[in-house]
């Protein structure tokens, strides 16, 4: 630290400078946008963002992905031109809104300059450790890198135009303040810094050997793939592939009571992922918990497309795999009628299926229930940034003669729905610490990726997200069949996560509203997996009940009446299933049944295993 007797340090030099330029550039933001109270022409704001770029990586900084970030050169577009290709115009702002967002940024920065080497960057853990609030250069550059977030941010929200636009634009800005983090750069990281000095370099090294691992393996590194083997360690629950086909391989478990019920369960699990999310540890195995309630059980477990299925369509996942799959359990149980569960994607295909069974007279589910699964896409949450006209169109020209969407990609764009938390954490943990993530079941498979087939995710794009057909009576033609839900009359188990950020806790409400029948409503705490692989046993969050029968077209109104409950929603979805089960049976002794649905391997099969 620099005594009051020396010269001022470079850090004070360069906050002495901003300090002075700020009112100046803070004139040029609130002159910069149409809508605001100015007559100055519009030249004299050549860079409305100056501000924000003071204490920000510059050109050339280092960075482990070795991407150029907006306003840093490699061609990329500066923060304002962030705002307005988001919104894909010039964006405006209300004069009145402008101008306190300009006050109450020049009231924070004054607050942070008498701060002075006192600065400290609070209520983010990543700039949480000690390394950061020791070294003063590096603490107040975070705290400076936190007022300017915040306040782009809230230019973010004041952005006019309509929900669509104003949701893209923070997205983007949410993006590029994510990404522009000091914690993510070696150059600014004070706390890995610390480490590569304690360590006499050894992080360094290591960080590099994390970097070209992942480079090779095309992904970041979310946990310690090596520690895990599917059918090992994880998707370990005791059972037999009993028939497959080019889509699907149908597994039976092995009966964990002396009796089952005589109605059969099916699992119907998002063919975007893999099925042992349902199976990850016998902990916290739903498939397991479904046998020690003495269902008998079986899951779908999709192929993981390759050029072969590059043509499949939606309509070929469903006649082929979801009603096929209904089938061949009716087929080996001898059941008139099964119950089945579909999540995420699998209960969107479940629910499509329903009615095209009920389009052809067909009834052979019992009870449906649908796990954080959007069948009306009105709310669509955030993946609605990416869901236009062009987009689609797009996808569709790209697949017209077929074609894979591979599987990373997919992976990518989830995990910038959470950027902090799914991306620059581990790339921070990773190249700059030189850290081997700790070995966690739930991420492991989350690096498991798969492709899907191209008509079929450029039709589930068209036909659900852009233009919500699966709600519309008649719109939507599948499998030759006009499809319209309101036939679809069986009792249904509708679960929706509260923290939900792929399937919103409205989208996945509004089945409510379309399901006729006899249903139930609950809510989980926690998020899309979190939420929904919550084991009864371990009594952990909670989850929330409605007054029976009854469903307000708002969420938000069915969540003032609800009811708060402690621990996890399983034992309320296990006592809603077992009087839709029928009565209880001898199980079986044997997989399958004579040799049209002999034992082909055991669980969890070949298909499971395959690479994207």
């Amino acid at each position: 630290m620099t005594s009051g007797n020396n010269a001022q340090p470079p850090w004070l030099e360069a906050a002495q400078q901003f300090q002075q330029n700020l009112i100046s550039q803070w004139t040029q933001v609130a002159q910069a946008f149409p809508g605001a109270a100015t007559q100055q022409a519009p030249e004299a704001a050549a860079d409305p963002f100056a501000a924000f770029k003071a204490f920000m990586p510059q050109s050339g900084a280092a960075n482990p992905f070795g991407m150029a970030m907006p306003g840093m050169g490699g061609g990329l577009p500066g923060v304002s031109d962030l705002f307005n290709q988001a919104a894909g115009q010039k964006v405006c702002f209300e004069p009145a809104k402008l101008m306190e967002i300009q006050a109450s940024y020049l009231k924070d920065v004054a607050g942070l300059w008498n701060q002075g080497l006192d600065a400290k960057p609070v209520g983010d853990r990543r700039f949480a450790s000690e390394a950061w609030s020791s070294n003063p250069v590096a603490a107040f550059s975070a705290a400076a890198y936190l007022l300017n977030a915040r306040t782009l941010m809230a230019l973010a929200d004041a952005v006019q135009g309509d929900a669509k636009t104003r949701t893209r634009v923070r997205f983007a800005v949410q993006q590029w303040i994510a990404a522009s983090a000091p914690s993510n750069f070696l150059a600014f990281n004070a706390e890995a810094q610390k480490k590569a000095l304690d360590t006499q370099g050894e992080s360094i090294a290591k960080g590099m050997a994390n970097l070209l691992h992942d480079m090779k393996q095309g992904h970041v590194s979310m946990t310690d793939e090596s520690v895990f083997e599917v059918g090992k360690n994880v998707a370990t629950t005791e059972g037999a592939v009993v028939f497959e086909n080019e889509l699907f391989q149908l597994i039976e478990y092995k009966s964990l009571t002396a009796k089952v019920y005589e109605r059969p369960f099916l699992l119907v699990p998002p063919c975007i992922n893999k099925f042992y999310i349902l199976d990850l540890q016998p902990e916290n195995s739903l498939i397991r918990y479904c046998l020690e309630q003495g269902h008998r059980t079986f899951v779908v477990s999709w192929r993981n497309p390759d050029e072969s299925l590059s043509h499949k369509t939606w309509d070929d996942y469903i006649e082929d795999a979801v009603i096929k799959a209904i089938g061949v359990t009716q087929d080996i149980t001898g059941a008139e009628t099964i119950n089945a569960l579909g999540f995420c994607v699998g209960g969107t295909m479940l629910g499509t299926a329903l009615a095209v069974l009920a389009a052809r007279g067909e009834e052979p589910v019992n009870c449906a229930t649908f796990l954080t699964t959007l069948i009306d896409f009105t709310d669509t949450g955030i993946l609605d940034v990416f869901i236009d006209e062009p987009f689609v169109k797009m996808r569709e020209m790209q697949f017209a003669q077929g074609g894979l969407m591979p599987g990373r990609d997919l992976a990518t764009t989830f995990s910038f729905l959470r950027p902090n938390d799914l991306v620059w954490n581990y790339v921070v943990g990773n190249y700059l610490k030189g850290e081997t993530p700790p070995p966690f079941d739930l991420l492991y498979w989350n690096s498991d990726s798969t492709n899907l087939p191209g008509p079929y995710y450029a039709w589930y794009l068209r036909q659900m997200y852009l233009e919500n057909n699966l709600v519309k009576p008649g719109k939507a033609t599948v499998c030759g069949e006009k499809i319209d839900l309101g036939q679809v009359k069986l009792p249904v188990y509708i679960y929706g996560s509260r923290e939900d950020h792929i399937v919103p806790i409205g989208g996945a409400y509004a089945s409510t509203q379309v399901f006729p029948g006899k249903k139930r409503f609950v809510m989980g705490a926690s998020g899309h997996i979190a939420g929904v692989i919550n084991p009864a046993s371990k009594n952990k969050r909670s989850h929330w009940t409605g007054p029976a029968g009854k469903f307000p077209a708002d969420v938000n109104d069915w969540i003032a009446s609800a009811t708060e409950h402690t621990g996890s929603w399983w034992g309320d979805w296990a006592a809603w299933l077992k009087p839709q089960a029928g009565k209880q049976i001898a199980a079986p002794k044997t997989y399958g049944r004579g040799k049209t649905y002999a034992a082909i391997e055991p669980a969890p099969g070949r298909y499971v295993k395959a690479k994207a």
